[in-house]
This record gives structure tokens, C-alpha cells and sequence, in this order.
């Protein structure tokens, strides 16, 4: 029993170093920005208007397909340069909807196809490779259905790619359509600033390896050549080519100021699942990518180091969920008073500063949309037993579907994409019955730590709940009837 014991302390310690090196690259990433955030990319001048193609890669988007139509026809750039692929894999009344608005903007003078294919046989990544062997272009973005690109991506994001024949790609950064929905929504917004703010700058702007994010950049074709192609053996494709990419020479430029608007997730299914897939991609490429990144020649060590924490990222969800049912056991053996883990109390402060930073960064009213830091905390905490599992199957190297992330147009109550329950909202359930029954144990043995432990109690019961109640409203709710021009804000 002893040496159990003692294993389980040395398994627990280590965890709680992983923990802490994660929550310190959170710190890095803040520093790297904070030196950065002034720095300025002038917008070079157009000195002629290459042939660009515009990618939308579509799998059943009843709501907000015509929404993603009619912004292509507003985009400022010269309509015999400029080429739309609908590449659209759907197998429900979308393809309809697709065909007749196709065929109005192709009267209206825009260059826009509709390409269907036999099979959705590599997903977003096949249809995305299958659209590049259909046209010429010099350049072409990418836009998931759900996004808004305005009228002057092209006209912002074109001359960078001009003037620098290394850059493979510029990223814009996510807007967000419906931040005010509901309480998850705002808690997203919180994350997913958080990210394009301070850590794809600090990221550019030091040299580091940065990521496409999927949706909102362009790219440069033969970058994409180069880089040996879109692959689907990811569920994160887009990282899987960004990292190979860059591993090859390619530069990439991050432009905070040029907005893509997207749309959140509103239902809590709909978003474990996106975030199980981004999870799964991400230990993939980590499994895939690791050894090339550390053999690589061309790569300084800080640059190895930070592309290592950046594909890890997720790995920290595991480490949570063996924390988290190795503390009461250590607690109640009087094993866990003799470990001093005030480091990692210090080295925490780096994902709230990022999150605080960022909204500063952003919005004049930045304290009210701090009020959302319990649902970002539930979601962060809460969810680590899903994505857990995600990055477990990724690292194993086990095949999963690649299942597109539910859009609704604020209308998911009853909507025929809605998600039922999802089936971790028993372990998650489970795990906070035991973390309260931690609290007890360490009210009485350790109280220090009672906060902790109390965090994730309240963390799994949170989402478990929310899960339970998403459920019930769908029972209660009737089928929207698709918008033809959705309204969004």
C-alpha cells in the first residue's frame, strides 16, 4: 500500500508540473504580446489584382447558406479576377437552396460554382483539395458557412501575399455573430479572444509557429503544393497543413484588425462536440508533427519549445482529470501536505491575464463582458473529461468521422441540426459527485485546498447540467422554418 501510495504521489506530482508549464506558456505567449501589441503591418500597395478564388466548403447549412452567399456577392474585388467554389457536400435540402442562389449571382455577373462531389470522402480537407484541382488561381481563401467575410477581406489580406512571395498565408481574426445569445456564447467570445488576441499575435509577431485557423485566412496555392497538400488523416487539417507548411520555409502573417465574423456555438452539445474534434486534431498533429518539429533544422529551440506547447495545448485535460481523482485519495493518506506546489498557484495567473487582456484589447466595455469569467471557468474545467477523451483517441491514433459543428442562426431550439445529449454528461455528473465528496475530505484534513476541488465539483456539475437542460428545452421546442436572409448581431 505504501508504494502505491507513493507511486500515485509521483504520478500526481508530475501532473502538477505539466500543469504548471502549461499555465506558464500562457504567460509567455502574454509577455510575447505585450511586447508586440504596438507593433503596426502596413497594408503594402497593390501593384496589380491577382486571380483569387474564394473556397466554402458546405455540409448540410440549411440556415446560414444564403447568408454565406450573399456576402460573396458584396466582396470589392474585380469580379474577372475573382472566382467562388460552393464546395458542397450536402445531402439535404441545402443543395436546393444552394442551386437556386448559385444560379441568381451567376446572372448577377459573379463567378460562382457549384461543385458537388460523388463522395464526402476526406471531409473538409477532400473537398478542399478536390475544389484546387478545379480552378487556377493564384490565392484562395477559405470560409466556413457560418462566417461573414466583409467586403474588404481580399482588398486587405491580397497585397501582403503580393509583396511577400515567402507568405503562405494571412489569418484574420474571428469575429463573433451572436456573443450575447446566451451564457455560453459569452464564455466562448471570452476564450476565443483570448486566443486571436493575445496569443496569435505574441505568436506571430516573435517568429514562432503560428496556425490557419480553418476559417478567415487566404492562402497562397502553391504554399499548399509545396506543403505536400490539404490531408485528412487529422481532424484538424488545417493545423496539420499550417505546421508543414512553415516546417518548409513558409512565412505566415497574423492581422488582428482585418474581422471575419463566425458564429458561436449556442447549445452545449453542439460546442463538446467541436471542441472534442479540435481537441482529437490537435494530439494527432502532436503525435504526427512532434518528431519533424524537433528535427528540423530550420527551427530555433524557442520555436521548437512553443510549437510543442501549442500542439500539446489540450494534453492539459487529461492532467486535470488525473488531479482531480488522485487529490482526495492523497488527501485522506496525508500525502499530499508534504508536496509545496505554490508555483503553480503563481504560474495560473497566466490564462485569467490573457483573457482580461484581450477583452481590454478589444471592447470599451470590457468589465461587463468580464461578468462571463464563471462560464468560460465552468467550460475550460468542466469539459476536460470530453476533451480528455478526444485527445486520448487522437494520441492512440484511432479514426473518427469528421463532424461539422451545427450552425443555427440563433434559432437551435428544436432546429433540425440541434444535438441531443451527449453521452459524457454521466462521467461528468459522476466526476463532480466525487470532487464534492473531496471537499469534504480535505474541509476536514486539508482545508487549503477545498477551493480547488470545490472549482471542479461545481465545474462538471455545471456543464453536466447544462447538457440536462439544453435536452429539455429541445423536448419543449418546435422547428424553426429556415430564414432565407437570417438576421445575426
Amino acid at each position: 500500500m505504501i508504494l502505491l501510495l507513493n507511486v500515485l504521489t509521483a504520478i500526481y506530482l508530475f501532473c502538477a508540473i505539466l500543469l504548471t508549464i502549461y499555465a506558464a506558456g500562457a504567460l509567455v505567449l502574454l509577455i510575447a504580446y505585450l511586447r508586440n501589441r504596438k507593433r503596426v503591418i502596413p497594408t503594402p500597395p497593390l501593384t496589380h489584382y491577382p486571380k483569387v478564388a474564394i473556397q466554402l466548403p458546405l455540409y448540410n447549412e440549411l440556415y446560414v447558406v444564403e447568408r454565406l452567399l450573399d456576402a460573396m456577392a458584396r466582396i470589392d474585388y474585380p469580379r474577372e479576377k475573382l472566382i467562388v467554389q460552393v464546395l458542397d457536400d450536402s445531402n439535404d435540402d441545402t443543395v436546393r437552396v444552394v442551386a437556386q442562389k448559385v444560379a441568381e449571382l451567376r446572372a448577377e455577373g459573379l463567378d460562382i460554382r457549384h461543385i458537388r462531389r460523388t463522395s464526402r470522402k476526406g471531409y473538409k480537407a477532400g473537398a478542399l483539395a478536390y475544389g484546387l484541382t478545379q480552378m487556377d488561381a493564384e490565392f484562395v481563401a477559405v470560409l466556413d458557412a457560418d462566417f461573414i467575410a466583409p467586403s474588404d477581406f481580399l482588398t486587405n489580406t491580397i497585397p501582403h501575399l503580393v509583396a511577400n512571395p515567402k507568405l503562405a498565408v494571412v489569418q484574420g481574426r474571428w469575429g463573433h455573430l451572436n456573443t450575447n445569445e446566451n451564457l455560453l456564447t459569452r464564455g466562448q467570445t471570452l476564450a476565443l479572444d483570448g486566443h486571436f488576441v493575445v496569443e496569435q499575435t505574441g505568436r506571430n509577431r516573435s517568429g514562432w509557429l503560428m496556425n490557419f485557423n480553418g476559417s478567415g485566412g487566404i492562402w497562397r496555392t502553391t504554399a499548399i503544393e509545396d506543403a505536400g497538400g490539404w490531408k485528412d488523416n487529422t481532424l484538424t487539417e488545417d493545423l496539420d497543413l499550417s505546421y508543414r507548411a512553415q516546417l518548409k520555409g513558409w512565412e505566415f502573417l497574423y492581422l488582428p484588425d482585418v474581422v471575419v465574423p463566425g458564429e458561436l456555438p449556442p447549445q452545449i452539445s453542439a460546442y463538446k462536440q467541436q471542441q472534442s474534434r479540435w481537441a482529437k486534431g490537435g494530439s494527432q498533429c502532436f503525435r504526427i508533427l512532434l518528431g519533424p518539429i524537433w528535427t528540423n533544422e530550420r527551427l530555433t529551440w524557442i520555436q521548437r519549445y512553443m510549437a510543442t506547447m501549442h500542439l500539446g495545448q489540450y494534453m492539459v485535460h487529461p492532467v486535470i482529470i488525473l488531479l482531480v481523482i488522485l487529490t482526495p485519495i492523497l488527501v485522506q493518506a496525508d500525502k499530499l501536505q508534504e508536496l509545496s506546489l505554490g508555483i503553480l498557484g503563481f504560474a495560473g495567473l497566466g490564462p485569467p491575464l490573457v483573457f482580461i487582456i484581450s477583452q481590454h484589447a478589444l471592447y470599451s466595455d470590457w468589465r461587463r463582458r468580464l461578468l462571463a469569467f464563471p462560464a468560460l471557468l465552468a467550460l475550460g474545467t468542466g469539459m476536460a473529461f470530453c476533451n480528455a477523451v478526444a485527445v486520448v483517441g487522437g494520441l492512440i491514433g484511432h479514426k473518427e468521422e469528421f463532424k461539422r459543428t451545427p450552425k443555427y442562426v440563433q434559432q437551435w431550439q428544436g432546429n433540425i441540426y440541434a444535438m441531443g445529449i451527449n453521452g459524457t454528461v454521466y462521467f461528468e455528473a459522476l466526476l463532480s459527485l466525487y470532487a464534492f465528496g473531496g471537499v469534504y475530505i480535505a474541509f476536514h484534513k486539508m482545508p487549503e485546498i477545498v477551493p480547488y476541488l470545490l472549482l471542479y465539483a461545481v465545474a462538471f456539475g455545471a456543464v453536466a447540467l447544462w447538457g440536462v437542460l439544453d435536452a429539455l428545452t429541445m423536448r419543449r421546442s418546435t422547428p424553426p422554418e429556415p430564414p432565407r436572409n437570417p438576421v445575426t448581431a
